[in-house]
């Protein structure tokens, strides 16, 4: 059954508004996933089939599209950012607000939606106070069926190494692809995602399975010699293994 649905969410981060405004227009492989660039009018063509219908820069961006590309469960999405200047310029207000219509099993679209737009909003504030502007190298991938497991998301906090107790800005070393040591930062945790933040790179597993897919990785990788391929290929290999596929 069609129902609307709106998740808004308001947040400060150490960047100006011209600093958010290029993260959430041009720069959004650096915490999300690489997109065409919105048409910098009002009208213009905004990502994903969708339109803009609002441009302010840097304070008001909008797109809007009715007939959401590869999405079945959905038949209308709209982005909203609202962005006003902290502490003169120095800091921003952000106001960000997700709507539209799903058509299908709203409750577990709804509550994944949301759980998501946290873990993203979060990892736009680690790139903007760790990463703002550097080139980044993007890779995102499912882990294997078998991921989809109850527990699926579990088995990634085991593989990680990473205890039961081990809390948000813990130091940790990490067990990456091959077993080798990462040197991390636990940037977020909770039930749902795991977010780690090295020297060079946000790493961010996706617990989807308890929406009913598979786990998910993905990686922004800042470092000057950064490999999309190569990392896709090392921790897909890694996730694969947890799960012995």
């Amino acid at each position: 059954m069609s129902k609307e649905f709106e998740i808004t969410s308001e947040f400060e981060v150490d960047a100006t508004p011209e600093q958010v405004w290029d993260a959430v227009t041009s720069g959004t492989g650096g915490w999300l996933w690489p997109m065409e660039a919105p048409e910098p009018r009002e009208g213009g063509k905004g990502p994903f089939g969708s339109t803009v219908t609002a441009w302010d820069p840097p304070h008001r961006y909008t797109n809007r599209v009715e007939d959401v590309e590869g999405i079945s469960e959905q038949t209308l999405n709209q982005l909203d950012y609202t962005i006003e200047p902290r502490d003169e310029g120095r800091r921003a207000w952000v106001r960000y607000v997700h709507s539209g219509i799903f058509v299908d099993d709203w409750d577990n679209q709804y509550d994944g939606a949301s759980k998501h737009t946290d873990f993203y909003l979060h990892t736009l504030r680690q790139y903007l106070t760790h990463f703002d502007g550097r080139p980044v190298a993007f890779a995102t991938f499912d882990g294997p069926e078998a991921s989809k497991a109850s527990d699926g998301f579990a088995a990634v906090v085991r593989a990680l190494g990473l205890a039961d107790d081990t809390s948000e800005v813990a130091r940790v070393q990490a067990q990456g692809p091959k077993g080798q040591p990462l040197d991390a930062v636990v940037d977020y945790r909770n039930p749902y995602f795991i977010g780690l933040r090295t020297d060079t790179a946000l790493i961010r597993f996706f617990g989807r399975n308890h929406w009913g897919y598979m786990v998910g990785v993905s990686i922004h990788d800042f470092a000057p010699d950064a490999d999309a391929k190569r990392n896709e290929l090392a921790w897909q290999g890694w996730l694969n293994g947890v799960f012995g596929a």
